[in-house]
């Protein structure tokens, strides 16, 4: 069965032929983080196979996640993938990817997600803040026009996920009878574990694959992914970040309008998914 009628868009609608190359292929630090985004984006099926096993029982929400966001996540990647081909066709982005997928194959367990349901949907909706953020940052960072197109594509499908993940946690937060006090525990936990070691998968192995012989050497590893998280971490829309990120607090209004300045610093810690 073929899923393209419930895509809002499709690779085979991003003309590949019209990249200005000249904009973009001196711009290493673009080149890692649209890499390390393909491959992640890439290895979302596993994910999504944890969430649908998490979610047993739930047939609207796994439905979702099986017919609607597997197909749409998968599909960033291979629009990431085809781009990066095309403008940097030396790079061996499959034997990059697949050195990727053994490692975080074996990180990305069920074991990882938080116990209630609606606490992982609380998480849920701090990784698409992350994602959404990260497009609309890669957007304006670069002016080539098709990967403007296709970042914009992208960020519109984050948003839209979020707002999905968001429905779900409202009625399981009713149901479980979640505190504010547990989902801001989980908000936090999935903040920090995004900064953790396992969020320098994707790019240490873009790193490997560009630089073999400096495999191991984590100083030139953390120089050349310090620099291409600088200039994400330059373009992060703050405000939407942390507005996305305090909804599921559900906060009086001039509480999160309080907060939301002080909270901006939370942003440089959603680099990456």
């Amino acid at each position: 069965m073929s899923y393209s009628t419930h895509l809002p868009w499709t690779v085979e609608s991003i003309d590949f032929s019209r990249i200005e190359t000249q904009r973009i292929r001196h711009n290493e630090d673009l080149f890692f983080l649209l890499c390390s985004s393909s491959f992640v984006e890439s290895g979302s099926d596993l994910y999504t196979h944890n969430l649908i096993e998490h979610f047993a029982g739930d047939q609207e929400l796994q439905t979702w996640l099986s017919q609607h966001w597997e197909h749409e996540e998968l599909q960033h990647g291979r629009a990431l993938s085809a781009y990066i081909k095309h403008v940097w066709p030396e790079f061996g982005w499959d034997a990059g990817f697949q050195a990727f997928w053994n490692e975080y194959g074996a990180v990305c367990t069920a074991e990882q997600l938080e116990s209630s349901r609606g606490l992982e949907l609380a998480a849920r909706c701090v990784v698409e803040t992350g994602t959404a953020s990260l497009y609309r940052a890669l957007n304006e960072i670069t002016d080539e026009p098709v990967l403007k197109q296709l970042t914009n594509h992208i960020k519109s499908d984050e948003v839209r996920h979020y707002k999905h993940f968001y429905q779900h946690f409202r009625l399981y937060r009713e149901r479980e009878k979640l505190g504010r006090y547990k989902v801001f525990r989980a908000i936090l936990r999935r903040v920090n574990e995004i900064k953790s070691e396992d969020g320098d998968i994707a790019l240490r192995h873009v790193f490997n694959q560009c630089y073999p012989q400096h495999v191991g050497d984590d100083a030139e590893f953390r120089r050349v992914s310090g620099r291409a998280q600088g200039l994400l971490r330059r373009h992060i829309p703050a405000e939407m970040t942390v507005k996305m990120l305090l909804k599921p607090l559900d906060l009086p209004t001039r509480l999160q309008n309080s907060l939301e300045k002080p909270l901006a610093k939370i942003t440089e810690k959603l680099f990456l998914h």
